[in-house]
């Protein structure tokens, strides 16, 4: 099994306790974890913990007499595979954006050339400051990932975001970022299979390609046909393939939801647009999700001004077709690439999508009924029905994040039969 070298910098806040238990995790999924901490995350957390832990020196300042290494911060941040700061305070974030390197971590880091995430926690009016978010976005512009805080009851008493990520979801995340990486000294993807608790990064060697949401199609500068699509069933699956070791790429029409965590995103707004993206980028993809509910019809002819009413009581618009993205893409497939489809229904759900499985060539279709309680656009569950040519499976409501496992459990089955 493989191993990586984590780097894994402790900065001076009260959740300082908690790298402790992201390096046990680190450790049981066979990595190997080197440990720096600022003089204040001391104040917190003694470095002896991390060094009876790891069994190795714990650096705090490079001219510390004890420290074996008087170059450590070259030599630490060389000889890793990830630099992970837990918790990273408004401060040290600050410190990397701006370059300075006024003591070990932040010096580590402008000497790093490893891929580096950084888990914030901090008080929720320092996390939503201004000079805080703007010293973010500089930091993930440089390449920086990040694994959001989450809202809660904080150390001050108050209540909102700025606590620190589940520990579990932060190795999760790790892991996933590892495998990915380009910097990564893994070499061979498809032997890579990292333990977490009781899951893997079983999807290490694919790279998802997935549409999402909603696509709008322009009447005139002002007026657009659109559907109720929010993207939340498509985001759920592009983070859940994330987690189990998937490189995946979004393209997203119209969404009421943000990105999900460790993926790249382009936007396609209009039918068209979605189809140029999802052909550009269909070379590098082994599996493809057409989760996105793309317009059927546009507009013939989009006005370039406002269309006024003049008095007119009706209006009358000339539709003609989109591309049909799963079509083609299914047409177009090469090296062993899945299609995989979503059909949104509201009567006769389960042949619907198994006609359109055969029409367009697919190798599964997730059905759903949009008129049953819990389930359609814009909530947070859903019931399915995951259809293949051998298969299919009934799903009860459920949150949409677990249905996406489900799916990606049912893709990995079609892989491994394919492969067998």
């Amino acid at each position: 099994m493989s191993k990586f070298q984590i780097g894994l910098g402790v900065s001076g806040g009260i959740a300082a306790y908690k790298a402790v238990e992201v390096m046990r995790l680190l450790q049981k999924s066979r990595c190997e974890v080197s440990v720096a901490m600022t003089r204040h995350a001391t104040e917190f957390v003694q470095p002896l913990t991390f060094r009876a832990l790891t069994d190795k020196h714990v650096i705090v300042d490079d001219y510390d007499p004890a420290n074996p290494d008087p170059i450590a911060h070259i030599n630490f941040s060389q000889n890793i595979d990830l630099l992970l700061v837990v918790p990273a305070t408004a401060n040290i974030i600050a410190k990397f954006a701006n370059g300075v390197a006024d003591d070990f971590l932040s010096s580590t880091y402008l000497a790093c050339t490893a891929a580096v995430m950084i888990a914030p926690a901090m008080n929720t009016t320092m996390w939503e400051q201004p000079a805080t978010q703007r010293n973010i976005e500089r930091l993930k512009a440089d390449g920086v990932h990040f694994v959001e805080p989450v809202a809660g009851e904080l150390a001050c008493k108050t209540v909102g975001t700025g606590k620190l990520e589940d520990v579990e979801n932060i190795v999760k995340q790790v892991l996933a970022l590892l495998v990915q990486s380009p910097k990564s000294k893994v070499q061979d993807r498809e032997k890579t299979t990292l333990d977490i608790g009781h899951e893997t990064l079983d999807l290490a060697a694919e790279r998802l390609l997935i549409t999402v949401g909603g696509t709008r199609e322009a009447i005139d500068p002002v007026r657009y046909i659109s559907n109720y699509s929010s993207g939340k069933m498509g985001y759920a699956v592009a983070e859940a393939a994330g987690a189990r070791g998937a490189e995946v790429t979004v393209v997203a029409g119209q969404t009421t939801i943000d990105t999900a965590a460790n993926v790249k995103v382009f936007r396609a707004l209009s039918a068209v647009e979605m189809h140029d993206a999802v052909m550009r980028e269909l070379p590098n993809a082994t599996i493809f999700v057409g989760a996105a509910a793309v317009a059927d019809y546009r507009p013939a002819n989009s006005a370039d001004a406002k269309i006024k009413k003049d008095g007119k009581e009706t209006m009358t618009l000339e539709l003609t077709k989109t591309p049909d993205i799963l079509a083609d893409v299914a047409k177009h497939r090469s090296n062993g690439l899945l299609v995989i489809g979503f059909a949104a229904e509201t009567n006769d759900v389960v042949n619907y999508a198994r006609s359109k499985m055969q029409k367009k060539g697919l190798d599964m279709v997730v059905a759903n009924d949009i008129t049953k309680e819990g389930a359609g656009f814009n909530t947070d569950t859903n019931i399915a029905t995951i259809i293949s040519k051998d298969s299919q499976i009934d799903l009860p409501l459920m949150p949409k994040r677990e249905l996406a496992d489900k799916i990606l459990d049912e893709i990995l089955k079609l892989r491994n039969s394919n492969a067998g």
